[in-house]
């Protein structure tokens, strides 16, 4: 059974920080390239960030970049979201995916909400 399940979401003010991690089971986590997405209420899931299956290759969307940085630990099977100077508009359900085309396997979703 294919598990991801997330920790590290919660209320954070403007300009905080938070990391979110995805441990992995089910999987061999080293062979599935991993990304996060956020979904905003009423808008649709966006891409936030990638990371290919060794890590050595990242990409963002142009919202989060200089902020955000995604890295795993294919020992651990996990992959993280560090998040600096969050702003308002980071508030969202955030979702790791684990993709080998076509098969993908998505987490359940962690709630971050930036307010003061």
């Amino acid at each position: 059974q294919v598990q991801l399940v997330e920790s590290g979401g919660g209320l954070v003010q403007p300009g905080g920080s938070l990391r979110l991690s995805c441990a992995a089971s089910g999987i061999t986590f080293s062979r599935y390239a991993m990304s996060w997405y956020r979904q905003a209420p009423g808008k649709e899931r966006e891409l936030v960030a990638a990371i290919t299956r060794a890590g050595g290759s990242t990409n963002y969307a142009d919202s989060v970049k200089g902020r955000f940085t995604i890295s795993r630990d294919n020992a651990k099977n996990t992959v993280y979201l560090q998040m600096n100077s969050l702003k308002p508009e980071d508030t969202a359900v955030y979702y790791c995916k684990a993709m080998i085309a076509p098969i993908y396997y998505w987490s359940q979703g962690t709630q971050v909400t930036v307010s003061s």
